[in-house]
């Protein structure tokens, strides 16, 4: 099979993020992957997508560093060729009661979750437009950037953040032939969710809230993300797509 493309996935280690990168292989792209500390995971996913007999290539780069973005991005571009779509998905997640934040613990998830999908995105979209070619791009935002939860003030504002970043820059860049759109996921089985899957109380308290009564799985969330970065797609952009169970209408 040919390739329709190449595509740059953030944080495809593991979780949504790996099943993102092997849902677009599986659709016949190329796929780089950046990470940021774990080689061997991020060469595992790798390994897989070359499996399903497309091209991959991993390059280590700390997104909360922005000086890091634009070699990152060069590198991926040099060894695929041009980017046709981008999926921001790496990100910072921590429990903290709001009294309790500190300054730093603010920044670096405001930074994993907001500016770094925003300069990456700015990085990707300018040599698209360089070059004078479409593309697409897609933020993986959260249920969390709609709902309010306790512990989470700082995540809920990145999300939200990037939910309204998603529309001003699909606004912005459809007249160059950019899309931008975001999934917004709710409970997800990955392994941070790992520890509440296997409390058998605290998740029945969690699935009385989802109308499926389930827990979603990352090939479902794949599936979408990958149906909106598809050119099936090409008239939709600016859209903040819940995938969630129902949680979001409960």
């Amino acid at each position: 099979m040919s390739s329709v493309g190449a595509a740059l996935v953030t944080g495809a280690s593991r979780g949504i993020g790996r099943a993102i990168a092997l849902e677009l292989a599986a659709e016949g792209y190329d796929v780089g992957i950046l990470y940021r500390s774990d080689a061997a995971a991020a060469e595992a996913t790798a390994g897989e997508v070359r499996a399903l007999g497309r091209r991959a290539v991993t390059h280590a780069a700390d997104l909360g560093d922005q000086e890091a973005i634009a070699p990152a991005v060069g590198a991926v571009w040099e060894a695929l060729g041009p980017l046709d779509a981008l999926v921001n998905n790496a990100g910072a997640h921590r429990r903290t009661p709001f009294l309790e934040i500190e300054r730093a613990e603010w920044d670096r998830v405001l930074s994993l979750d907001l500016a770094a999908p925003a300069f990456l995105a700015q990085e990707v979209a300018r040599r698209m437009v360089a070059d004078g070619r479409p593309g697409s791009i897609l933020n993986v935002g959260s249920i969390n950037g709609c709902i309010a939860y306790e512990n989470l003030a700082h995540y809920c504002a990145a999300k939200g953040g990037l939910h309204m970043l998603t529309r001003a820059m699909a606004l912005e860049l459809a007249p160059r032939g950019i899309r931008v759109n975001a999934i917004a996921p709710g409970f997800v089985e990955t392994d941070l969710s790992r520890p509440l899957l296997q409390d058998p109380e605290r998740l029945a308290g969690k699935l009385a809230r989802i109308p499926l009564g389930r827990v979603g799985r990352p090939e479902e969330v794949a599936r979408l993300a990958v149906h909106l970065i598809d050119a099936r797609s090409a008239w939709i952009t600016g859209n903040v797509v819940l995938i969630d169970g129902g949680q979001h209408i409960h």
